[in-house]
């Protein structure tokens, strides 16, 4: 007789292994059935596995080691066997005492406070107790273990997205404090105004950074290791590349703005020239967003259409706040001619290829 573990909990788990997550199964069915069912999911290392030795530690074995001799054993068993509800308890405790992050199954009232001691309790919406739902974070509503490793890689694309948008929102707000100051350092007007900061700021984010939240997750998102809770979400490379982008906005917006006034364009219309500099060169960086790594050539330009939306939007918007009359008096804004345009146009193409040379030069860094 057997009750072989479903396929998809196979594939499951092989999934998880290769995402850096290490998986264990704690039962109270007799060591010899739970280090069958182990085999069949691929719990264990590869040595074991090879070797068919991937014997389970059982819960009188496990009453006989002391809290010391367990830390050093619980990451090498992967099948624990005969287990009391005191031992998943502490088991649950030797695994955080080493640092790591513990996600606990469970269905019975004795599962409870293992479930509550663990980081996320996740309890069996099917075949779960009221105690196991109450004492757990979420409730897996399927009873299929398939589900907690899709939502680890929906998890993963969310929080992608997540940081792509802070990497990419960041740089504007550098990039206008800095224009600012610089005009206040050097003594001269200002190349933009508040209420067009406002205005840049309310309809990028709604155009543009939006856009971010519906792009597909990227290859390999499951063949990562996990984030330590102590890293920070922008490491060096990030913040990097938000400085170069915040700088090259203040170089490109300040130049140009004072480039105009130089060649005897109006305050209005060289702000124009301005905002539509930062408004331009966000939409080329958003394309270099999409990926902290990869060009948008290689995503495909048409992986994310709501990008594709979102760029077109936003310069429909910026064609209004430039030559509607209502505009130029809510923001004092003016109309500009085919070259400054050009000069605009070239700012954001500057950057969009300056982006994707440093991805090129820094592609085997750590992000």
């Amino acid at each position: 007789m057997i009750d072989p573990p479903r396929a998809e909990a196979v594939s499951a788990v092989a999934a998880c292994r290769r995402a850096g997550i290490m998986v264990k199964m704690i039962t109270g069915d007799h060591a010899g059935t739970a280090t069958a069912i182990g085999r069949m999911l691929g719990l264990g290392s590869a040595e074991c596995l090879v070797r068919g030795e991937c014997a389970a530690l059982t819960g009188r074995e496990l009453a006989d080691l002391t809290d010391e001799e367990l830390l050093r054993r619980v990451h090498g068993v992967s099948v624990f066997a005969r287990v009391s509800p005191e031992q998943k308890l502490r088991l649950v405790r030797a695994l955080q005492a080493s640092g790591e992050i513990v996600a606990m199954t469970g269905d019975g009232v004795n599962d409870a406070p293992a479930l509550k001691q663990a980081d996320i309790g996740v309890a069996m919406g099917r075949s779960g107790t009221d105690a196991a739902k109450e004492a757990a974070d979420m409730v897996l509503t399927d009873d299929n273990f398939a589900t907690i490793a899709a939502a680890v890689e929906e998890g993963r694309g969310v929080f992608d997205n997540l940081v792509k948008f802070i990497v990419w929102t960041l740089p504007t707000n550098l990039g206008e404090g800095m224009v600012i100051l610089a005009a206040f350092v050097f003594g001269v007007a200002l190349p933009i105004l508040p209420v067009q900061i406002l205005w840049i700021n309310m309809t990028t984010a709604a155009a543009l950074g939006l856009m971010l939240s519906f792009e597909p997750r990227e290859q390999g998102a499951m063949e990562r290791p996990p984030r330590a809770p102590a890293r920070p979400i922008l490491g060096s490379y990030l913040v990097s590349r938000i400085l170069l982008v915040g700088f090259l906005l203040l170089v490109a917006s300040f130049g140009l703005f004072r480039w105009e006034l130089a060649a005897g364009a109006s305050p209005e219309r060289a702000r124009t020239v301005a905002v539509n500099v930062f408004v331009l060169v966000e939409t080329a960086y958003l394309f270099n967003s999409r990926s902290f790594t990869r060009s948008p050539f290689a995503l495909g330009f048409f992986s994310n259409p709501w990008v594709n939306w979102g760029a077109a939007i936003m310069l429909g918007l910026q064609l209004v706040y430039t030559y509607a009359p209502f505009m130029n008096t809510l923001f004092a804004s003016a109309p500009i001619g085919l070259a400054a345009w050009a000069k605009v146009l070239a700012s954001a193409l500057l950057v969009f290829l300056v982006v994707e040379a440093e991805k090129r030069l820094r592609r085997d860094v750590s992000v």
